[in-house]
């Protein structure tokens, strides 16, 4: 060999990795494939569970026929007016249905005073608790064609006599709301709260259209209460303390009405011939309770 002629270099080899590189690797790409074997478990997964759903929501949860339709409590009520009411249609997928929108529906639509929606799911059905609308005293109201008689419930709404039939109570017929109107309602269930307060002896509320309120008691005849306004309650007050006391005090003494429109100051309006001053006609005379 010539000394220009050089031997071919010899080719480099790899060096092998070292024991703790190779293990890493490793762990590197098992975790890599289990986050795929996850990742296709949770696909699976899903597309399985949205089609329960859907099978449960379409066939095992939904109304087929009226007899998964439960109305309990009420005894003016019944089911097919309930669906009607509620505008149900079977099949009808039970998930669905809005529980607070079949609520509000049933409440302007039935004579029922509370009313309760609950879906139940095994088995599926749809149940509804109904309170029905108690008429505790008659009433009477202006209409197109009249006089109207009807009832009124303990929220001061209206009745009509169909409607409670079923429902009348011994004491509804001791008590006469005279001139009822809407706009009346939340006087009305104020003086209702006190009615036991002021006694059986209460016989009748009276609306007068220029919006004065006036009680008739069996004890104390006529007592009026002035308007609707945020004295009502105070003027109340005075008349539970007048029915329960005065009469002892009144006793053999006569008198036209008791005038409760300045509440702190309540009034008699006793029978007498009083000359009037301006036209000589008889009128009566007034004194505060508090005079002797």
């Amino acid at each position: 060999m010539s000394e220009s002629e050089t031997p071919d270099a010899p080719t480099p080899v790899e060096s092998p990795l070292q024991p703790g590189s190779q293990r890493r690797r490793e762990l590197r790409q098992q975790r890599r494939a289990e986050r795929w074997r996850n990742l296709w478990r949770l696909v699976v997964f899903s597309l399985i569970s949205a089609g329960l759903g859907y099978g449960l929501m379409r066939q095992g949860w939904s109304l087929r026929d009226p007899a998964q339709v439960e109305v309990v409590g009420s005894k003016l009520v019944s089911r097919d007016q309930v669906i009607a009411a509620a505008h149900l249609e079977f099949p009808q997928p039970l998930l669905t249905l809005s529980p607070r929108q079949l609520k509000a529906e049933l409440a302007e639509a039935l004579p029922v005073e509370q009313v309760r929606v609950t879906r139940l799911m095994l088995p599926p059905r749809l149940r509804i608790d109904l309170v029905d609308r108690e008429a505790i005293a008659r009433a009477q109201r202006r209409s197109a064609a009249g006089l109207e008689q009807g009832f009124i419930d303990r929220q001061g709404s209206w009745i009509t006599p169909g409607q409670a039939s079923v429902l009348l109570t011994s004491s509804t017929q001791n008590l006469l709301v005279s001139g009822w109107n809407e706009r009346h309602r939340a006087a009305l269930v104020t003086l209702l709260d006190f009615r036991a307060a002021l006694g059986p002896g209460l016989r009748q509320i009276r609306f007068d259209p220029d919006g004065s309120i006036w009680l008739t008691t069996t004890e104390l005849g006529d007592l009026r209460l002035g308007p609707a306004d945020g004295k009502l309650r105070r003027r109340l007050e005075v008349a539970a303390h007048l029915i329960h006391n005065l009469p002892n005090q009144l006793k053999g003494r006569r008198f036209q009405l008791i005038d409760l429109s300045d509440p702190e100051q309540p009034e008699l309006t006793l029978p007498g011939p009083v000359v009037d001053g301006n036209d000589g006609g008889p009128a009566h005379a007034r004194k505060p309770l508090g005079a002797q």
